[in-house]
């Protein structure tokens, strides 16, 4: 559907090299023709200067009216892909449109496509839906890193029939594309839903001995028989049915350090050209990898802050950071994407008190990783209280991530896999499957 008609002036009218020449000859003429009193020349002294005026109220005057809409294929892309934008425009007006030049604006660090010519737009039909006064416009355009990017408005530059003056106007609005994380495939045998979900059910087992009387009930009139459940009916001594047991999906949950407070407040260091932190899109894309690997093999994952494990990675996210197939591979990456550049966030969470810090017998526990980037003191305090409602409890830590940070994770006894560059995520995954004595027998 196309949007409102919207066009604005993003400069004022300037002249071309053929205006400002003739501009500049016109003052010259006026000069010499007051200087020698030469009134046989001033009439094209005032010719040479009218002009170049002329065409510059002329290109402010002549607005277009045009409608703009832009697709994108894909609408959703990974960091270093191609999407397709694809932009229709409309003539609203009752001329025809042409000699006119098109730029797509993009934002900066994107290579948008070069100055082209706009192909004439005939008049406003209304009656057929497409025709003469639709034009198309397509190309390619790269997206090296993830975030959220406003793709337009369209630039129109027009000029005169002289060539003496030109304006640019932006036409329509901008479009957002959503362009996701990288991610690295994961060993599929290890953090399967096999070997972890076992861990859990391994545990709820433990926890409930009885697990027969939590899914059987007392027998009710109009019950079929093929339901009763006789070894309860024999404990219990009246007859019980099964009921339909509901198995929720298996639960893993994804930490991610997003305030990076580690270091003093205006410190935080830029490693990219655009001013990007090297550290905190590693730490995005190891959550990214993690969790895209385990939704595909069927578990409810949770992605929440370091600095507060009950709020999602962003303001909004979708059932407070929680996600599930089908859909919520889509929903993950994209809440990845408008995850917000690192910056200082107040705290909600406060550490438990020692009571509350170990789960309680009945209570099984789920995967947990934690992405580290820069966290301070308090966010390593943070995690080991919640290491006991964690198994097993893995934290991925980059080069920003102190050594007494590390020395207290370890203490509490989470496990702590270093993550320097994109390469290792694969490696570092592999990682977990090994003891601390399987990895001293492998090292050099």
């Amino acid at each position: 559907m196309l949007r409102p008609r919207s066009v604005r002036v993003s400069a004022w009218p300037r002249l071309t090299r053929r205006g400002g020449s003739l501009m500049i000859v016109g003052v010259l003429l006026l000069a010499v023709s007051l200087w020698f009193d030469l009134r046989d020349i001033l009439l094209l002294a005032f010719v040479g200067i009218a002009m170049p005026v002329a065409a510059a109220v002329f290109v402010v005057v002549r607005g277009p009216r045009l409608a703009v809409t832009r697709g994108f294929a894909p609408a959703v892309v990974a960091a270093g892909g191609w999407t397709r934008v694809a932009i229709v425009v409309k003539n609203r007006g009752r001329r025809t449109f042409d000699g006119a030049h098109w730029r797509d604006t993009v934002p900066e660090g994107l290579m948008g496509p070069p100055e082209s010519i706009l192909p004439a737009v005939g008049p406003y039909e209304g009656v057929l839906p497409s025709g003469d006064d639709t034009v198309r416009l397509e190309y390619r355009l790269r997206m090296p890193r993830r975030g959220v990017f406003s793709i337009g408005p369209l630039r129109i530059g027009v000029a005169d029939p002289f060539g003496l003056a030109r304006i640019d106007r932006d036409v329509g609005t901008g479009h957002e594309v959503v362009v996701t994380p990288r991610i690295t495939p994961l060993d599929a045998a290890l953090g399967s839903a096999a070997s972890i979900d076992g861990v859990v059910h391994g545990l709820r087992r433990r926890t409930h001995p009885n697990s027969d009387e939590l899914i059987a009930r007392e027998y009710r009139y109009g019950d079929p028989l093929r339901r009763v459940n006789w070894a309860a009916t024999a404990r219990r001594g009246e007859l019980m049915v099964r009921e339909e047991e509901q198995r929720g999906d298996p639960e893993a949950r994804i930490l991610l350090d997003t305030t990076l407070s580690g270091h003093p407040e205006g410190s935080l260091r830029r490693d990219d050209d655009d001013g990007a932190h090297f550290g905190f899109e590693l730490g995005i894309e190891v959550a990214a990898s993690i969790g895209m690997h385990l939704l595909e093999r069927g578990f409810r994952v949770r992605c929440t802050q370091v600095a507060d494990p009950e709020r999602g990675v962003i303001p909004g996210a979708a059932f407070g950071g929680a996600y599930r197939m089908p859909g919520g591979d889509r929903m993950f990456l994209e809440d990845l994407a408008r995850l917000d550049r690192p910056g200082r966030a107040s705290r909600h969470w406060a550490e438990p008190a020692q009571s509350d810090a170990h789960p309680r017998a009945r209570e099984a526990r789920s995967p947990g990783f934690a992405v580290l980037v820069d966290p301070d003191e308090q966010d390593a305090r943070a995690l080991v209280a919640l290491r006991p409602s964690f198994e097993p409890a893995v934290a991925f830590a980059t080069d920003g991530v102190s050594r007494h940070v590390l020395d207290l994770l370890e203490d509490a006894d989470w496990r702590v896999v270093r993550v320097r560059r994109p390469a290792e995520i694969g490696d570092a995954w592999s990682g977990i499957a090994t003891t601390p004595r399987e990895r001293a027998a492998h090292a050099p």
